[in-house]
Formats: C-alpha cells, sequence, structure tokens
C-alpha cells in the first residue's frame, strides 16, 4: 500500500449512490418501458419482470464475460426489444434505457457522501468517478441537479467509453484525463471482484471497500482483498486527512465474517 495518495476515485452504485425501492416509483418506470416498447399489456410490470428484464439477464453475462457495454441503441435493438418495432425502439432507446434504471430505484448520495466529498477536495485530493452503468443521460443529470460536477475532474462511465470494470481501461482513461499515476490513487467501491480486482490490476496504491451492511460477509479471496473498508461514507475523512497522508491506524481491516 502507498500511503502517498493523490487522487481518490469512486464508484457509484452501492458506494457513492444508494437505492431506493419505492414501489410506486418502480412500477411507474416499467408502465413507461411498455409505453416506449408500444406494448399493450394490462400488466406492464408482469411483462417487464418476465420479458425484458429476463432479457437484460442475458446482456448482463454477455456484458460481464467481454467486460465491455453496448450503445444503447444496441442494447434495446439486440438485446431487449429485438422482436418489437425497431423504428420506435431506435427513437425512444436513450428515454428506454433512463426508464430501465429507474426500474431498480431511486438512486441518491450516501448519507454524508456530499458533504464528504466537498471536504476531501477542500484538502487536496482530486477526486473522479469510475462506474459501470447503462445509459448517457442519468449520470450528467444528476451531477448538475445535486450541484457536485465541480467536484470531479472526471466522470468515466461503461455507457460512455463501453468497457467495463475490471476490464483496465476505463481506469486508465479516468488517470490519464486528471494526470495521475496508479501509485498515488486509490479506488472506493463496494464490489470486490469488480472494482477493487480492476483497481489492483491497475497498480492503484491503495484500494477501500464499503461495507454498509455489516452482518453482510465479505468474500476475500488474495485477488480482491483491499487495503481497508469503511462502514459509513464519511470514514473516508479518517483515512485521508490530506494530500499525500493516509492514517494508516484510522484503516479497518477487511476480514472474513465482517
Amino acid at each position: 500500500m502507498n500511503t502517498d495518495i493523490q487522487y481518490i476515485f469512486l464508484d457509484l452504485g452501492g458506494t457513492f449512490r444508494v437505492i431506493d425501492e419505492d414501489p410506486a416509483y418502480l412500477a411507474a418506470a416499467k408502465a413507461k418501458i411498455a409505453e416506449l416498447c408500444g406494448v399493450e399489456t394490462g400488466d406492464p410490470c408482469k411483462w417487464f419482470d418476465e420479458v425484458i428484464d429476463k432479457r437484460y439477464d442475458k446482456y448482463r453475462e454477455w456484458a460481464l464475460k467481454f467486460m465491455c457495454e453496448a450503445p444503447e441503441e444496441v442494447l434495446w435493438t439486440r438485446w431487449l426489444a429485438f422482436d418489437m418495432d425497431q423504428e420506435l425502439i431506435l427513437k425512444n432507446a436513450s428515454e428506454l434505457t433512463y426508464q430501465y434504471r429507474q426500474t431498480k430505484g431511486r438512486r441518491t448520495v450516501v448519507a454524508g457522501g456530499a458533504e464528504t466529498v466537498k471536504e476531501l477536495c477542500a484538502r487536496g485530493y482530486t477526486l473522479g468517478i469510475i462506474s459501470d452503468l447503462v445509459g448517457k443521460r442519468e449520470v450528467d443529470e444528476w451531477l448538475d441537479n445535486d450541484g457536485l460536477r465541480p467536484y470531479f475532474k472526471t466522470v468515466q462511465q461503461s455507457s460512455i467509453t463501453y468497457v467495463r470494470k475490471p476490464g483496465p481501461a476505463i481506469y486508465y482513461y479516468a488517470m490519464e484525463e486528471v494526470g495521475a499515476l496508479p501509485q498515488n490513487c486509490c479506488y472506493v467501491g463496494d464490489n470486490l471482484n469488480r472494482d477493487i480486482v480492476g483497481a489492483k490490476a491497475c497498480g492503484f496504491g491503495m484500494t477501500v471497500t464499503v461495507q454498509y451492511n455489516k452482518n453482510k460477509p465479505l468474500k476475500l479471496t488474495e485477488e480482491n482483498m483491499p487495503d481497508g473498508k469503511v462502514y459509513t461514507f464519511p470514514q473516508l475523512l479518517d483515512i485521508f486527512p490530506a494530500r499525500g497522508q493516509v492514517a494508516v491506524d484510522k484503516l479497518i481491516a477487511p476480514t472474513d465474517g465482517q
């Protein structure tokens, strides 16, 4: 582990943003997808679960295997709505992808997340986002609506780069944009086998996992072992008092069963 950390890159889902699975919110998004696909059904939620979501499972297998993300138009015409009106699907591909994300829940910044990011920037760290997700619209809207764009000097999304973690390329794109060397970078994420493995493969000087659910044990291996973990996002402030410094004594050691 390198203690000369100057750059901190964040995962989004499950790390910096969490999901509120409001049933009415989910149902509205599923109904909107049926409408956008030109499907008339008395039960859009059942149709979505049995058709679109099952097809997405197949797409995800492909995406994980090849560590890539398909463009929105390809996602819908090849994988999710290949047997529907293709002209309509192409026209609505961007909105369909946006609504698909909403079928999983309303995403909000984790408690203390915005304040922590602002303070890390004030302490001299350069921050960035490296995230796997479908759709080009959602993250830009969120960053602008929440007023967080100025705090992230790079935002790398698999929906833009078409490459996914743990593939090294998306990490390299982020480092290149901010002029960072891997040994001076830390990655913070919740998925050991995607976030941590990818960052370590790139030679990041440090990795930290978040474990918001203390009752869910970590499945650690030599390959996915992070340098530390936090139970709340603001605990990052304890680890990073100032740019180029790491409070090693504040790191919580990751262990199986914790």
